[in-house]
């Protein structure tokens, strides 16, 4: 285990790493040595044989994930005692940066954890195997994974990454605060306007202010592009443009008129990844936007019931995210056992039972009705419940996983948009500055 351990909270690390062209050349050199032999045929011990086998895992997550994630291995060891781990996990601060640092020196673990921040790039820098061969062949088994989430792990055609977790977008309220004033709690398909006209009415009676600001929020944003017939990307490049985003920004600030929104100040610090910083648990709001997975964490830092519901508009626009992905290493000498390592923590029931919910909801949706079935945590159980419901309501196409610079157009949400809120520019200047600098970001001319 590795000693730089530490506890960490649900939240996904924001990927800070942009190798160096030193370290680049560095993969690049370094791969063809490691890949070999391997890239060519089988690829290393697969599980049914007799050869010893160790392979390198690494993963972000506190301690509790850490336990889990070590009982579960245990038991593939168990099933298949030719195979041992070596085990490494930190918190979630500079878990990129360890990664990107291991894989453009050649070194990178057989099996790494990542989230949609991360997985094109490290696709497109080829450091991920292309899983595709063995879900063809049946050796990783995404038959029985939700609508759309097998296709949320694919780059450029390939399947790079496995769902080892489910969530979806979640408007999260507080339904104390909401019975304390007799008010009605918002509910999943109401259009945009009258969740404003709601959250303005919360403001008015209780004093609270009805909800977050969401326009420095990307997968508010998102959902409301899809809603209007766009998408936030095509490919590598944006699917949006000024006009798309001055009515965004145009939308919140004069939600914000009407009393909807908080402070300049405190939607600022709504805009805070971190779950304890929620404004639905500090109090200074009713509702948060967030991600289905994160209400049991949400709940441990406040003592209001919470209630969970779909984004406003249509729920067929939001779409089965995978919360994490579990990758394997393209240059890996082991890849057939590290396939059949993670077919096995995304399928397994037996495995299924020990993960739980920890890194969201299970993908293989027999072994969730199991784990479902144990979960005693009210707010995991409405989680559950939620995701379940709108799972029904997805529409027909998922969007592709976002491009390589999708970190920096996130952070470029929040600085603009936190300058159309404060008065620093007005939504069309706004809408301009993000369209330039979000091209600028994925590398769009």
């Amino acid at each position: 285990m590795d000693s730089s351990a530490r506890s960490a909270t649900h939240d996904q690390p924001t990927p800070s790493f942009r190798p160096s062209r030193r370290q680049l050349l560095a993969a690049a050199l370094a791969m063809p040595v490691a890949l070999g032999t391997a890239a060519c045929g089988g690829g290393g011990s697969g599980s049914g044989s007799d050869k010893k086998v160790e392979l390198s895992i690494f993963w972000w997550g506190a301690q509790a994930r850490a336990d889990l994630t070590d009982k579960a291995l245990a038991l593939y060891t168990q099933k298949h005692p030719n195979v041992t781990f070596k085990k490494t996990w930190q918190a979630n601060q500079g878990y990129y940066d360890k990664l990107a640092t291991l894989t453009a020196g050649g070194n990178a673990p057989d099996i790494f954890q990542i989230d949609d921040n991360a997985i094109s790039e490290y696709a497109e820098r080829g450091v991920t195997l292309d899983l595709t061969p063995y879900s063809t062949n049946g050796k990783l088994d995404v038959s029985k994974f939700s609508k759309g989430l097998k296709e949320y792990g694919e780059v450029d055609g390939k399947l790079v990454g496995v769902a080892l977790g489910e969530n979806t977008q979640g408007l999260v309220y507080d339904k104390t605060l909401l019975d304390k004033f007799k008010l009605p709690a918002p509910t999943t398909g109401m259009s945009w306007a009258d969740f404003i006209t709601w959250a303005a009415n919360v403001t008015r009676t209780s004093k609270i202010p009805g909800t977050q600001d969401p326009s420095a929020i990307y997968q508010a944003l998102w959902v409301w592009l899809r809603q209007n017939g766009k998408d936030l990307y095509n490919g590598k490049q944006i699917a949006f443009d000024e006009s798309d985003m001055t009515k965004w920004f145009q939308l919140w600030k004069d939600a914000g008129a009407k009393g909807a929104t908080p402070t300049p100040e405190v939607i600022h610090e709504g805009n805070d990844s971190s779950v304890s910083k929620q404004l639905v648990v500090t109090g200074k709001a009713d509702t948060s936007w967030v991600w289905t997975n994160q209400m049991p964490e949400l709940k441990k830092n406040t003592k209001s019931d919470l209630g969970l519901m779909a984004y406003p508009g249509d729920p067929s626009a939001q779409w089965a995210r995978a919360s994490l992905y579990l990758s394997v290493f393209r240059g890996s000498p082991r890849k057939d056992a590290a396939v059949d390592v993670v077919n096995f923590l995304a399928n397994d029931p037996d495995a299924g039972a020990i993960l739980g919910t920890d890194r969201g909801l299970p993908p293989n949706l027999d072994v969730r009705k199991q784990v479902e079935a144990t979960v005693t945590d009210p707010n995991m159980k409405q989680t559950i419940e939620v995701q379940n419901e709108l799972a029904t309501k997805f529409g027909p196409t998922s969007p592709s996983v976002p491009p390589k610079g999708h970190t920096k157009v996130k952070s470029e949400l929040i600085r603009i948009a936190e300058g159309v809120t404060y008065g620093r520019q007005t939504p069309d200047a706004g809408a301009k500055d993000f369209v330039t600098a979000a091209k600028a970001a994925i590398g769009q001319s």
